[in-house]
């Protein structure tokens, strides 16, 4: 307990001094917080070290967002949104998970580890960009409702992405263990039904991420007459769990990795970033987003997610990558988080102001 206590409060400073050296120098709070978690981790002031048990808990700043957001929704809002989340997410995804996988064999890695790592790459940050969005007042906006059915499909496909992992690797899966296959499809009905009847019935378990059915529970509570004071009372604990999600993706940073293998890292981050803002440039058209936001809205969803994370602990399990690759990626995915705030203030101090001038000049 006493340890627990030490740690909170070492965050809580970190943060308090970070956060607003970054917003006075106009970085925004995420990459205050990233910077927080570089200081205090393992590489830098080693205040702590125990990343791991840090990462699992600071995911409920996370699921606490996603249930604020579900009861904001309701059923009826959610299906009209259908063609957006669906339509949009599969565009997106397949794209940019194409696009990197090309890459990856390109540059000689086997298929199945191509394969793996570019579908965990083309997931992007939830907790970032919704965060993003909700500071500005997007969300109700073409470009908020693109990123937000383009991240909820992305939360579902992890799903059976994670279920499949084994079937790419090596190892038998035990006979008492439920098929991959299995388990994918049954998250993917249960979902469904879920959203239907899941106000009268639940008792399954199903394998659905916690933010996920965090959502989906927001969802149901939507028509709630408490809708309006859980949300008030969960507001302030998102924020500070969001902000120590992101204070132990700093702290994950492995720069051992960083110094063994420099120019491999950079030319995978900048790969990363450079394929996912292009090809969600030209496909910001498609998805109705204004002229004037599309650069705006491809930076935005350019970095990793944390659900790579997930993906690549999954992957190492079921002995599709080796922990070298899974250091490497997780490396590559938290730099690519801290480029998205860095190229969004390139965008509002430079960008902006130009496509605005040839607007008024057209």
């Amino acid at each position: 307990m006493t340890n627990l206590l030490i740690d909170v409060i070492i965050f809580l400073a970190a943060a308090l001094i970070a956060v607003p050296i970054a917003v006075r120098l106009g970085f925004g709070s995420v990459l205050g917080y990233l910077v927080a978690g570089v200081m205090i981790g393992p590489w830098a002031l080693k205040l702590v070290t125990d990343i791991d048990a840090i990462l699992h808990f600071s995911e409920l700043g996370i699921v606490l967002m996603m249930f604020v957001i579900g009861l904001e929704m309701r059923v009826d809002a959610l299906w009209a949104m259908r063609r957006t989340i669906f339509g949009y997410g599969t565009v997106q995804m397949t794209v940019c998970a194409s696009a990197l996988l090309g890459v990856f064999i390109l540059l000689g890695l086997p298929w199945r580890i191509a394969l793996t790592g570019g579908l965990a790459l083309s997931l992007s940050s939830t907790a970032m960009v919704m965060s993003e969005l909700q500071a500005h007042k997007l969300m109700d906006m073409p470009t908020g409702r693109a990123g937000f059915g383009i991240l909820l499909f992305q939360d579902m496909a992890a799903i059976p992405l994670i279920a499949l992992l084994p079937l790419l690797g090596p190892a038998v899966p035990t006979p008492a263990a439920e098929p991959g296959w299995l388990i994918a499809l049954k998250a993917l009905v249960m979902l469904g039904a879920v959203t239907l009847v899941g106000r009268y019935l639940l008792k399954e378990s199903v394998h659905l991420s916690m933010s996920l059915g965090a959502f989906v529970a927001g969802v149901l509570l939507a028509d709630s007459d408490y809708r309006h004071q859980v949300e008030i009372d969960m507001a302030p604990f998102k924020g500070l769990l969001l902000g120590l999600f992101f204070i132990a993706v700093g702290m994950s940073i492995d720069f051992g990795v960083l110094i063994r293998e420099p120019v491999r890292v950079a030319v995978l981050v900048v790969a990363l970033v450079g394929i996912k803002t292009v090809a969600q440039w030209f496909l910001a058209n498609r998805f109705g987003v204004p002229a004037s936001q599309r650069t705006y809205f491809a930076i935005l969803l350019s970095q990793g997610g944390e659900f790579a994370f997930v993906v690549m602990a999954a992957s190492l399990a079921a002995r599709v990558i080796d922990q070298r690759q899974s250091s490497l990626v997780t490396l590559v995915v938290a730099l690519s988080m801290v480029a998205t705030p860095l190229l969004l203030l390139v965008h509002r101090r430079l960008l902006r102001p130009i496509a605005r001038r040839e607007l008024g000049e057209g």
